[in-house]
């Protein structure tokens, strides 16, 4: 089993109009997107080139919507921090995490 391309831990992930868990994991590993609920069972899964994923314009710089098997999801990647550091420096934080995801669902798409 190979390592994750991209994981991030602690992602609120939504179903419009509901919240389906605030400390889910998303994961791209071996060519596949799946959000996960904090005790690891799967929401849903796709092969990564079958994902649309993007920010809105609308939404707060720490979210992204990713639409998977037909299904929008919002999903809220915060970045770890320990309580500390001012409020800009952790908006800037969010949006980098965010970022992150993107970037990572582009490549792996890429690959395949």
């Amino acid at each position: 089993m190979s390592e994750p391309e991209f994981t991030a831990r602690g992602v609120g992930i939504a179903r419009w109009p509901r919240s389906l868990t605030r400390a889910g994991e998303v994961r791209i590993e071996d060519g596949r997107l799946a959000l996960l609920t904090s005790y690891g069972s799967e929401i849903d899964s796709a092969p990564v080139d079958a994902v649309r994923a993007g920010r809105p314009w609308f939404a707060k710089p720490d979210e992204a919507v990713a639409t998977v098997n037909g299904t929008r999801y919002r999903l809220t990647l915060h970045k770890d921090r320990g309580g500390s550091g001012d409020a800009e420096e952790a908006r800037h934080e969010d949006a980098e995490a965010s970022g992150r995801f993107l970037a990572a669902l582009k490549r792996a798409a890429g690959r395949r």
